[in-house]
């Protein structure tokens, strides 16, 4: 499972989250992250979208499971998650969201963490938190060392603007496994999937 997981891209991670909500085709993947805005995580085209389709079925992750037309349509195949696509995905998540060392990784294990049970998220946000007090405390105490040995200010600028970022992460963090914590928190696949708006948006790039 280690090795899925390393070989797993951003766009592959959000094809088997797509299909952890119900099978279905290419086609409708591409609709759904573009209503969705995922195309401000990720670069989205068809091509990609398609090889990556190819190559996680090669690797066991998803398989086919029929293949339909209508009217004069192409060919459309639907395709299912297997559970080594689950394990993947989930493996994948919990890696992600507790390192601080793949900032557009983390965008994407952030949109998708939904797909965790709340109790994992928690625990792997946890490790995020730990991590990033280190590298703050790092940070911080780097700045004020380097202006007690008189530093140019103009060259810790980049320190300077890291450091209010840890900051700020660990401040939103904090807020975050607050709301978590709390059960009346909606959390999960199952608490959005039967909304009106979700069940409208997934008719609507099937067509």
């Amino acid at each position: 499972m280690k090795d899925a997981v390393d070989q797993l891209t951003p766009m592959g991670v959000m094809v088997l989250a797509l299909l952890r909500e119900g099978d279905m085709h290419p086609y409708e993947m591409v609709r759904l992250m573009r209503a969705r805005r995922d195309d401000r995580l990720l670069t989205i085209t068809n091509g990609t979208l398609y090889h990556t389709v190819a190559r996680l079925q090669r690797a066991g992750l998803l398989d086919e499971v029929g293949v339909d037309r209508e009217g004069n349509r192409p060919e459309r195949t639907t395709y299912t998650l297997t559970d080594a696509g689950v394990d993947a995905l989930v493996g994948w998540l919990r890696r992600e969201l507790s390192r601080i060392d793949h900032p557009s990784d983390f965008r994407i294990a952030l949109a998708e963490a939904h797909n965790l049970e709340r109790d994992d998220v928690i625990e792997s946000l946890r490790l995020r938190r730990n991590a990033l007090v280190d590298a703050h405390a790092s940070h911080r105490d780097g700045l004020a060392g380097a202006r007690t040995k008189k530093v140019p200010e103009q060259v810790l600028v980049e320190f300077e603007r890291q450091e209010v970022l840890l900051e700020a992460e660990l401040r939103w963090l904090d807020s975050l496994l607050t709301r978590l914590e709390a059960a009346a928190f909606p959390w999960g696949p199952r608490a959005f999937e039967n909304t009106d708006r979700y069940l409208a948006q997934r008719k609507a790039a099937q067509q």
